[in-house]
């Protein structure tokens, strides 16, 4: 019989309990910049899977998580609401047509970021008209910021 360090079937070390990587949640929050409550949050959420629990109850977390919460963390800083975020989730796995929808999804919020922007620039446009038009001194009925706000007159 050959003695080796190999974890194969027939090791007695292989049918051991190895756990991988074990860390607390406050770990997991400072290494992905994250707070403790937002981890609990995508868990209640589904968007991150309920972690093992030690003997004593608290969470246990592997490198998977960490991974997975940053994925997230990523997405929401692309803009992706958390409903669109579990739809990247699920299409990551998905090997026929995973690619395909999540260039789509990415062209759709890419689109409606483009929009955002030309509404905000609207905005600035309609506020910049106004910071023109007011002196910056006399009585306030004849401000024509506060006199736009009050009429309604607030083109953006």
């Amino acid at each position: 019989m050959d003695l080796t360090l190999d974890l194969d079937h027939g090791s007695r070390l292989g049918r051991m309990n190895i756990q991988p990587a074990s860390l607390t949640i406050g770990a997991v929050a400072k290494r992905v910049g994250v707070a403790i409550d937002t981890i609990r949050y995508y868990e209640r959420e589904g968007l991150l899977p309920e972690p093992r629990r030690r003997a004593s109850g608290y969470r246990s977390y592997d490198e998977g998580a960490i991974a997975q919460l940053r994925f997230i963390r990523r997405a929401k800083d692309l803009g992706f609401t958390l409903e669109e975020i579990r739809e990247l989730l699920a299409l990551s796995a998905d090997r026929q047509r995973g690619v395909k929808a999540v260039k789509q999804r990415a062209q759709q919020r890419l689109a409606a970021i483009e929009q955002r922007i030309a509404e905000l620039q609207r905005v600035r446009d309609g506020l910049a008209q106004l910071v023109a038009s007011c002196p910056g001194h006399g009585k306030p009925e004849d401000c024509p910021i506060l006199r736009a706000l009050a009429d309604g007159e607030v083109k953006p």
